[in-house]
């Protein structure tokens, strides 16, 4: 409850709302296009279900439900689905490459969103030094890059989470393609996922309380991808 108040009074505060407002946002967008990732990587091996269920849409409660959207607002986080049938895939490794989609999708949105930040960055220093002017920061400057870095280290943090091989996250579809030990293992014991889901969510919370957890992570990855373009 204190994680869900939190985020929410962002919403009624004015120096977080900005803030809040890009991180709803942008975890909406990268779950729609998360979704679609695997809709398009479906069709592309010979699944037509998500055309035939209507799911190639950019409706996002087509994807994510209101109950997952109403969690977005309240506590930042939600999830979404996209309708597969497995059985009309083509190709030996399909399913590992419709699963792989939706973080891929991810990882793009995340590349592009930090490359921007950091030539952003790169020019306006440059700038600054050719014409000897101080930065611009403008609150729609400053606005801007937040959107950025929101956008980028969001989308890292979904492309990492949803990568565990943990069922029903889509890291547990691609290792279940490649080993079949593992396929057999998830699917004598499908009863057991949820309980494998709400430990691994529990484990990614317990971690905040090291330095070294799936955030401070991420915002590493991101902050190294920006200054690549520093130099």
């Amino acid at each position: 409850m204190k994680a869900m108040s939190w985020f929410f009074q962002d919403a009624f505060d004015p120096d977080k709302q900005f803030f809040y407002g890009a991180w709803v946002l942008t975890v909406i967008i990268s779950i729609v296009l998360h979704e679609l990732a695997h809709g398009w990587a479906a069709i592309r091996v010979g699944d037509d279900t998500p055309i035939r269920m209507n799911r190639i849409t950019g409706n996002p409660l087509v994807h994510m439900g209101p109950v997952s959207l109403a969690l977005v607002f309240l506590m930042g986080l939600g999830w979404g689905a996209m309708p597969v049938d497995p059985t009309r895939f083509r190709g030996k490794y399909a399913e590992a490459f419709v699963a792989f989609a939706g973080p891929a999708m991810n990882l793009c949105l995340a590349i592009l969103a930090l490359t921007a930040l950091g030539l952003w960055q790169r020019f306006e220093v440059a700038e600054a030094v050719t014409t000897a002017a101080a930065f611009d920061q403008s609150d729609m400057v400053q606005k801007g890059k937040t959107f950025l870095w929101v956008f980028g280290l969001v989308n890292i943090l979904l492309a990492m989470f949803n990568l565990a091989p943990v069922p029903p996250l889509d890291g547990s579809t691609i290792l279940a393609n490649f080993n079949r030990g593992y396929r057999d293992w998830i699917t004598s014991n499908a009863h057991l996922a949820p309980v494998l889901f709400m430990g691994y969510f529990i484990f990614i919370g317990a971690l905040n309380q090291f330095e070294h957890n799936l955030w401070s992570v991420s915002a590493r990855a991101a902050q190294a991808w920006i200054e690549l373009f520093w130099t």
